[in-house]
């Protein structure tokens, strides 16, 4: 009980923040319930008299929606994914979608790493704009964890965060934009195949239906299943950046205590229900019920981390960063049309 009580206050905020995030989404559609909560935790960092607060009493509680309730958002990820979906893409589908998350995340990396962002940015902007956005950078950060406070762990995901929500945001307004611009030139991409485009390009699941509904169910529908196959490769990816994070741990000498794990249990959690869902009959009224559920953490992790961004450390590497996060989305784009190309021929 002793333990629990420091991290009330501070969970209970985030709580509440995500409840508001869904308010605004209420009231505009457009606005997806994780961009909302992000805003509001960040516009919590920036008002000066909340500051002794959010770094005092509120902070652990906020640590802990942060990583602990990011957690159990990308566990319950999993209920929405069917292995039969992903088949039905067909073997080179799969190869093709496979082969955009291993580009995508090599380019950003690589464009991360010249534009020189700090500590382990570069991975975890590679993670969130390749894989599956604020999921996949909050399971990245598990797997490259090395003795560290929490605090210095909410800092280095708070900018990748920053920057997947912002081009995931842009990308609701700027695709069917693009599309109809297409459309005008004479280029029909058609509903499947925009479908398909967003489903490859866009970064978290939210920001994923709220581009690809302005096109119709069609569209709808193959984005998402674009984008869960995605969402699939989050599992081995952070297993091979945690076998890489336990090589170079042992090679500097560190004690094994401080090795994360092969697999972190929140991944073998998010895998067991994939395999839930492919092989039992799991009522939609059910996977409905985990998918609000799942947004509402999720919602409340992202308050928790926007509330420990510092925009002023954000500024002053926020030319090189938002630089990073738009050379490397211009290249998911690219890359998602090639996936699009694949999937709808």
């Amino acid at each position: 009980m002793t333990r629990i009580r420091p991290l009330v206050a501070g969970v209970g905020l985030a709580l509440t923040g995500s409840a508001l995030a869904w308010l605004v989404h209420l009231v505009l559609p457009a606005v997806p319930w994780l961009t909302a909560a992000f805003v509001i935790g960040v516009v919590l960092a920036c008002l000066p008299p909340l500051r002794p607060t959010l770094d005092g009493p509120l902070k652990p509680g906020l640590a802990y929606a942060a990583r602990g309730l990011l957690r159990v958002g990308i566990v319950l990820l999993g209920l929405d994914l069917a292995l039969a979906d992903i088949a039905a893409l067909g073997v080179w589908g799969v190869l093709a979608i496979v082969a955009l998350v291993a580009l995508a995340f090599a380019a950003t990396y690589g464009i991360a790493r010249a534009l020189r962002l700090p500590g382990d940015e570069p991975i975890l902007l590679a993670a969130g704009f390749s894989i599956c956005g604020v999921s996949a950078v909050g399971a990245m950060a598990a797997a490259r964890r090395r003795p560290a406070s929490v605090t210095r762990e909410m800092q280095e995901t708070a900018t990748p965060t920053a920057l997947v929500t912002l081009f995931g945001t842009l990308a609701i307004v700027v695709l069917p934009a693009f599309s109809t611009v297409a459309d005008a030139l004479g280029w029909h991409m058609g509903e499947r195949f925009f479908g398909a485009w967003v489903g490859a390009s866009v970064h978290d699941v939210g920001q994923v239906v709220a581009t690809a509904q302005t096109a119709g169910a069609v569209a709808l529908a193959a984005a998402v299943v674009v984008k869960l196959t995605r969402v699939l490769m989050l599992a081995p990816m952070v297993a091979i950046a945690s076998l890489h994070t336990r090589r170079v741990v042992r090679a500097s000498g560190d004690s094994a205590g401080t090795l994360p794990p092969v697999v972190p249990l929140f991944i073998v959690g998010f895998v067991l229900l994939v395999l839930v869902r492919s092989f039992l009959p799991v009522p939609e009224s059910v996977v409905e019920v985990v998918d609000v559920v799942r947004n509402a953490l999720l919602a409340a992790a992202l308050v928790g981390i926007g509330a420990g961004l510092r925009l002023e450390r954000l500024v002053r590497s926020g030319g090189r960063a938002i630089a990073a996060g738009a050379l490397a989305w211009l290249v998911i784009l690219a890359l998602g049309l090639g996936v699009a190309w694949v999937v709808t021929v």
